[in-house]
């Protein structure tokens, strides 16, 4: 297995994120996603960090989300993101706000 395939079965374990949410997020057809699992393709180098970027989101949520629970709050409107969801923001590419946010959300939970 491939490292990209790895990062996807992340997503799918820990988030409960199918190909089609992963490949909207990313900005890329499921058709895609799915080439990359099976090593058939590789994501561009813009498009790569923001996967390990998302899977790295995932994991922080992991640590105090059941994987539905984290695949919800990634697709629900946040009031501490002015009423966005994470998903709206990283397909803007403003992944780095939602980082924060998990950030302060981590902070808040092991205070």
């Amino acid at each position: 297995m491939n490292a990209v395939a790895r990062k996807l079965d992340s997503l799918r374990d820990k988030g409960a994120m199918k190909s089609i949410e992963v490949a909207n997020l990313l900005g890329t057809r499921p058709e895609t996603v799915s080439r990359w699992k099976q090593g058939r393709a590789y994501p561009h180098a813009g498009t790569e960090k923001t996967l390990l970027e998302l899977e790295y989101l995932v994991d922080q949520l992991a640590d105090f989300y059941k994987p539905d629970e984290a695949r919800q709050w990634m697709f629900a409107p946040q009031r501490l993101l002015s009423g966005a969801s994470p998903a709206e923001l990283i397909r803007e590419g403003r992944i780095d706000e939602v980082m924060r946010l998990v950030g302060q959300i981590r902070d808040a939970v092991h205070f």
